[in-house]
């Protein structure tokens, strides 16, 4: 009986210790559960912080885009307005060059046809004291023998400079604006 009573002992010693081995793992475990459930905490915190980020992020984003779509739109419209000046200040400027035309192929016209019902002697001391230039488009304008018989009637040299402008072809005066420019 001695040896059961020291197998008893000897488990109660053991159990003793067990128990308290028992008791340290659940303090351990409990503090170890605490710092895991802080750790959550945080994480969850920063969770919610990162969601609010994001969300305010996406909003300006969302902001911006919405800005970015509106300027886009203005210079769309801005862009189309333009383009429809451009093409009426295009159809006014050609139908005014039509009428430039017109103006100056009427004024040739009824200049020509002053000089042509003029004496010869009297055109070519009127053509000789204009410019080359103008003599030149007034005499191109003529019929030939109206035009041979005004240089016939003129100064030589004059008629000779003349003639040279004249078998250049028109426009008489663009050449030296070309070179001017």
């Amino acid at each position: 009986m001695k040896k059961f009573i020291i197998f008893i002992f000897i488990l109660r010693v053991f159990a003793e210790d067990n128990q308290h081995q028992i008791v340290n793992c659940n303090i351990i475990f409990e503090q170890r559960k605490a710092e895991i459930l802080k750790e959550i905490e945080k994480i969850d915190e920063q969770q919610q912080a990162l969601q609010a980020l994001q969300s305010a992020t996406q909003n300006v984003l969302n902001q911006r885009e919405e800005s970015l779509k509106k300027r886009e739109e203005g210079i769309a419209s801005e862009r189309k307005a333009l383009e429809e000046k451009e093409a009426l200040i295009a159809r006014m400027v050609k139908k005014n060059e039509e009428l430039l035309k017109q103006i100056k192929a009427e004024t040739e016209s009824k200049v020509n046809e002053t000089y042509a019902g003029m004496k010869d002697s009297k055109s070519a001391a009127i053509l000789e004291n204009l410019p080359e230039k103008e003599a030149a488009t007034i005499l191109f304008g003529l019929d030939t023998k109206t035009m041979s018989k005004i240089l016939a009637k003129m100064n030589p040299q004059k008629a000779a400079t003349l003639t040279q402008i004249i078998q250049k072809g028109p426009p008489f005066g663009e050449e030296e604006q070309k070179n001017t420019l």
